[in-house]
Parts: structure tokens; C-alpha cells; sequence
């Protein structure tokens, strides 16, 4: 039977993709499979998250993309940020119908990963591709960094 965990919102993560204490943040939620090492969430965005010609507004698509792919740190517990990220866009991506987003990883090298997002909608049509570099962090390190913010 397939690893899968339900990767919800945190209430106190204020994070706009993906955080629970943020009003004006997204709020999505991604599945974790461990046995096929990806990342995978289905979601109507909505018009608030609408470009001028009324779909998917271009950074918007590359948050979504992120989050996917960065997601996939949760399969090792590692701590890693985006340092490089590149969009194609393909085609349109809807607000109002559901769409598909996964995210994996395709190779390590040191510290750098290197990682995969795609926007699908429900036939599958590939909208739009992301490739990463993510980059390792100490936790200790990361942890660190975030206490000194809280106390701003």
C-alpha cells in the first residue's frame, strides 16, 4: 500500500503558498507519496488569483510551481530554499476548473537539488513547467534565522 500524507496548512505558518496564518495566502495543500517521490495537489485557484486576461496570472502559476516542488524536502526533512526557478508557460492556466500540480526531484549534487513542477488540467493537457534549484540549509541554521526574525 502507497506511503501518501495529507500535507495541510499550518495555523502558524505564515507562509503565502502554502501557511494557514496568512489572509491573503493561498492555502494549498499538496499530498506527499513517498513511494513514487512526488509531490501532488489538485485545486480550482479561484478569480482571486486571475492576470488581466482572467486566468492564472503568470506569478501566481510560478508560486504554485514552488510550493510543489519544494514540498519535496518533507521526504528527507531537510530544510532547503529556492535559489533558481524557471517558468515556461504553455497554455492558459483556468481559475475556475480544477488543475493538477506535482512536483519531484531529478538529481542532488551537494547541497544543490534539482527539482521538477507541472500544472496539468483534468485531461492532462500540460499548462506549465517549472524546473528549481533548491538549495540545503543547516536546520540549526534555519532555525536560527527565524528565531532572530520573531524577535523583530
Amino acid at each position: 500500500m502507497a506511503k501518501i500524507v495529507k500535507l495541510d496548512t499550518q495555523e502558524a505558518n505564515r507562509c503565502f503558498g502554502c501557511g494557514g496564518d496568512n489572509e491573503a495566502g493561498m492555502r494549498l495543500v499538496f499530498d506527499l507519496d513517498f513511494d513514487a517521490r512526488r509531490t501532488r495537489g489538485r485545486f480550482v485557484l479561484g478569480a482571486n488569483y486571475a492576470g488581466g486576461a482572467g486566468f492564472a496570472h503568470g506569478g501566481i502559476i510560478a508560486v504554485v510551481l514552488d510550493e510543489a516542488m519544494g514540498k519535496i524536502s518533507k521526504l528527507t526533512e531537510e530544510k532547503a530554499v529556492t535559489a533558481e526557478l524557471n517558468v515556461v508557460y504553455r497554455r492558459p492556466v483556468p481559475v475556475d476548473r480544477e488543475i493538477v500540480v506535482e512536483g519531484w526531484q531529478e538529481e542532488e549534487k551537494g547541497r544543490n537539488r534539482f527539482r521538477v513542477g507541472e500544472i496539468r488540467d483534468a485531461e492532462g493537457n500540460l499548462l506549465a513547467r517549472g524546473t528549481a534549484r533548491f538549495v540545503a540549509i543547516d536546520k540549526e541554521h534555519f532555525e536560527r534565522v527565524r528565531a532572530e526574525r520573531e524577535k523583530v
